[in-house]
């Protein structure tokens, strides 16, 4: 597939973590640089959404979140404002177990009258932040989501036409238990590390 762009969403205070979750390191590399190579199995175009960043993190163009105070609904905002491909795929930075295996097979979901394809964790609950979004229906969405003053990413999810990929269609993948460990705090980040040097 090859009309599709990737965002990073980089731009949360990290306040349970008390450290920038974008910066943090797994492998030797930062949490971005991770998933910007799983997105680059899906795209030659990655770039990073904050607010907190200049110009470039770790090597990758940034592009503003024009609404900071709005969370990860914002931040799909500008990532789906910014794009200029049919699709955008939007992965969280602190996702960092998400693998170019994993977006290639929700990418395999996209067809005519989808608009968005969006994962289901193994414990039945969607997962916003690592899904693929046609870009100008989903705009169109999300911004009257937030002139109404919603916040939730679910509610996009809830409002698309979603092709929802249970965690059943995941699971064969390597390291699919993985995929969605979600990285908010100190002890989030020691468990990745476990995990990741296991």
């Amino acid at each position: 597939m090859s009309d599709i762009e990737g965002f990073i969403l980089a731009g949360g205070a990290s306040s349970r973590m008390g450290a920038d979750k974008a910066l943090l390191r797994l492998g030797g590399r930062t949490l971005v640089e991770t998933v910007a190579g799983a997105l680059s199995e899906i795209t030659s175009s990655v770039r990073v959404v904050s607010s907190r960043h200049g110009g470039e993190l770790c090597g990758l163009a940034v592009v503003p979140d024009f609404y900071d105070d709005c969370g990860a609904l914002g931040g799909l905002h500008s990532a789906l404002t910014h794009g200029a491909a049919t699709w955008v795929a939007v992965v969280s930075c602190d996702l960092p177990f998400v693998t170019g295996g994993l977006l290639r097979r929700l990418a395999s979901f996209v067809k005519e009258g989808v608009e968005a394809v969006v994962p289901v964790q193994a414990d039945g609950r969607v997962q916003p932040l690592c899904a693929l979004y046609e870009r100008r229906p989903c705009l169109e969405i999300v911004e009257r989501l937030l002139r109404e003053g919603e916040r939730r990413p679910r509610v996009l999810v809830a409002q698309a036409r979603t092709r929802l990929a249970d965690f059943a269609l995941l699971a064969d993948l390597p390291a699919s238990q993985l995929f969605f460990q979600n990285l908010n705090s100190p002890d989030d980040y020691a468990q990745a590390l476990d995990a990741f040097d296991a």
